[in-house]
């Protein structure tokens, strides 16, 4: 059962209501975090340690987006420190990104455009497995854009908020991710001609 969290009562420092802040969110913020450093483990313990900086953190908190979009930026912000420390992920660089855009000459694609949408190449097990392991290779500023947007289902202003950017830079690399993540999947869902 789902229920709404009083979020004055967290800011307010009610014990009851920062526990069920953790039981509404825990889930949610675990897979977010998952999905970028790839270990269950430590996910688990970067969720706990989400949750311990954001209880430490309260006073500083300043309305700005919901508590949830908060608490995801500070899970975020972690992932990313622990993949840093890690580096044991082969993902492509902000520059190799570069090549997988479309091209334009004069203000018109030089190939043949079709709109396309990640979330349906993933609809069976197999493709979306295919599609999970081209997300990986994508840099960490594309991951986690599609990620947020695409898996999690995020507006913009809560992605823009969760990752400390604004929506007019979300909506361009939310798209520039997809243009990327398409070249890297045209192999497996492009056209056989």
């Amino acid at each position: 059962m789902h229920t709404i969290v009083n979020e004055e009562a967290v800011l307010a420092g009610d014990e009851r209501a920062f526990e069920e802040l953790v039981r509404e969110e825990s889930s949610r913020l675990y897979f977010v975090i998952l999905r970028i450093v790839k270990d269950e483990e430590e996910a688990k313990s970067l969720v706990q340690e989400t949750f311990l900086q954001a209880y430490k953190s309260l006073d500083r908190f300043r309305g700005e987006s919901k508590l949830s979009t908060w608490l995801i930026g500070i899970g975020i912000n972690l992932a990313r420190s622990s993949r840093r420390k890690t580096s044991r992920y082969d993902t492509l660089a902000e520059e190799d990104m570069e090549r997988l855009q479309p091209s334009f000459k004069m203000g018109a694609y030089t190939e043949e455009y079709s709109p396309w949408r990640p979330d349906a190449v993933a609809e069976k097990s197999q493709r979306r497995e295919i599609v999970h392991r081209a997300i990986e290779q994508l840099s960490d500023t594309y991951r986690e854009i599609i990620i947020l947007r695409d898996i999690e289902q995020l507006d913009t202003a809560e992605t823009a908020q969760a990752l400390d950017i604004t929506e007019g830079a979300a909506r361009v690399r939310l798209h520039r991710a997809r243009q990327a993540l398409r070249a890297l999947l045209d192999d497996y869902f492009g056209d056989p001609s």
